[in-house]
């Protein structure tokens, strides 16, 4: 094994053969680099005692995967993608799509903006000032917080409200629900400070089975609506009215956690009902909270909308400074909102919207352009087929939105091997493997992308 320890290199020579990428990056990481490379060697000889390893194989090996780091580290890690998944709001591809427009603005406030300074008196002002009467337009709220995400915004509230005596918060064993990732509600209300108090049962849950937990210890009522799961059949729930009547009645806040929240009415374009924030607050509902980038079709973010006391107490908590968004998530929420100002054009202007209700014909267009460029490419087989896109996120998890898709043969290639051809790109296609074949769903992708998907095919020849 000395010997064989003996073939690795010493670290100046190496850098030595690396002295072009030292333009890209300085020496002391390239360094740094090459001892992590030894360590992963070194630790290989000791493993294996019977591997024979000459100095020429080891310098080239280390060579090779400080270049590859080099190659991650010096380039972008995020980077453009086309979802051709047919999962519109596709958690692992960043949910809610932007417009150009939305991306143009942004460029305007990427250095210095107003984020806290109030350009009338010339004094400090407040960051969700920016976004508050949008919300509160659009909503009938009496007020507003956003924090970086829908659990930070459950978590904020609950914290708040659950301090001192009151720390119950009364829940339906039937709403505890697991977000992505293995995130649990019952852990968030753990974390907050609330004593969960489970009443019901899965399936039903009365007006009644809330009315008897109500104590002196009670903080307030949790609702979770079931926007990622759906139980159905022999089922019963409390009517919302009559639980916030009951609530008010003990002077009791109502909070309900809608996840994926609507400002608007989904029915209009063909979806099942969901509950409309606006909606929500006018039968009472005290604190409503939903994301942001979900069927808002806006960026990440947790939205708080409410009643004012509740919602001044929220804004004291010292936990919002920790949960607090930047300048780039309140200028994009801005934006987002601003275009629900004028229902009639949501349609073209929200892009998850724009795609959830693109037509089958639209789709089928897209498709033939792609299938008619591919004819004369050699050992290619493709074939058009209607099928089904998803909404994705956890919202509407049963809703099949009609869709058209590119089922790709290559010949000699297995289905994994064509998948990761197209995720190789410059620009990578993200499809998906389905019974046995490649494919790509057209709900998804624009007549912009349709050109690199066709390009990107046109190189396989």
């Amino acid at each position: 094994m000395e010997n064989q320890l003996a073939n690795i290199p010493p670290v100046d020579q190496i850098l030595m053969k690396l002295q072009r990428e030292q333009m890209r990056c300085e020496r002391k990481y390239i360094k740094k680099l090459i001892q992590e490379e030894i360590l992963i060697i070194h630790n290989r000889i000791k493993k294996d005692k019977t591997e024979i390893l000459q100095r020429d194989d080891i310098t080239t090996s280390i060579l090779q995967a400080v270049t590859r780091k080099l190659d991650a580290l010096t380039n972008p890690s995020l980077i453009r993608v086309i979802n051709a998944t047919g999962i519109v709001l596709h958690t692992g591809l960043g949910r809610a799509p932007l417009s150009n427009p939305d991306i143009k603005e942004l460029q305007t406030i990427a250095r210095y903006t107003n984020l806290e300074f109030n350009l009338t008196s010339g004094k400090r002002g407040e960051r969700l000032d920016h976004v508050e009467d949008l919300l509160k337009l659009l909503t009938d709220c009496q007020a507003a917080v956003v924090v970086n995400n829908n659990a930070a915004a459950v978590l904020l509230v609950l914290n708040t409200l659950s301090r001192g005596r009151a720390k119950e918060v009364i829940i339906s064993r039937g709403e505890q629900i697991e977000i992505g990732g293995s995130f649990r509600l019952p852990d968030v209300m753990r974390n907050s400070g609330a004593k969960m108090i489970e009443v019901g049962t899965t399936n039903k849950t009365h007006l009644a089975d809330y009315a008897q937990a109500i104590n002196e210890k009670t903080a307030a009522i949790l609702v979770v609506h079931p926007s990622n799961y759906q139980v159905m059949g022999f089922t019963a729930k409390a009517a919302l009215p009559e639980l916030v009547d009951l609530a008010h009645r003990h002077a009791l806040p109502v909070i309900f956690d809608l996840g994926s929240g609507v400002l608007i009415d989904m029915q209009q374009y063909g979806f099942d009902k969901e509950p409309v924030v606006e909606q929500m607050h006018q039968i009472g509902i005290d604190v409503i909270t939903f994301s942001g980038d979900k069927l808002l079709g806006g960026p990440q973010a947790g939205i708080i909308t409410g009643n004012r006391d509740i919602l001044n107490k929220i804004r004291k908590n010292s936990l919002l400074r920790a949960l607090r968004c930047d300048k780039i998530t309140l200028a994009l929420l801005n934006t987002t909102l601003r275009k629900y100002l004028k229902s009639e054009t949501l349609q073209n202007t929200n892009v998850a919207l724009s795609l959830l209700t693109r037509s089958v014909e639209s789709q089928r267009k897209t498709a033939k352009k792609i299938d008619i460029s591919m004819r004369n490419i050699k050992n290619m087989r493709c074939e058009i087929k209607e099928e089904f896109g998803r909404v994705g996120s956890g919202a509407y998890p049963l809703a099949e939105v009609p869709a058209c898709t590119l089922v790709l043969k290559y010949k000699n290639w297995t289905p994994e091997k064509t998948a990761h051809y197209f995720r190789q790109q410059a620009i990578p296609i993200i499809g998906y493997i389905q019974n046995d074949t490649f494919r790509l769903n057209m709900l998804t992708i624009s007549d912009e992308e349709s050109e690199i998907i066709i390009t990107t095919l046109k190189n396989l020849q």
